[in-house]
């Protein structure tokens, strides 16, 4: 199960389908090395993204 503390860049190893969920809600810098470090509760906050919906999507 992914949480607020999984980073960016373990989701992306874990789970590459993912991305299409973290892109649809906005995180256009996935490719950044900053945001592979950046866990999704940070990068939800820095998107102005609700990380309770967004968790939701991806772990269903």
């Amino acid at each position: 199960m992914i949480e607020k503390t999984t980073k960016i860049g373990e989701l992306l190893k874990i789970a590459p389908e993912k991305a299409d969920i973290l892109l649809e809600a906005g995180m256009h810098c996935l490719g950044c090395p900053a945001s592979q470090e950046e866990t999704i509760e940070e990068a939800c906050e820095v998107h102005g993204i609700d990380v309770d919906d967004l968790l939701k999507r991806i772990n269903s």
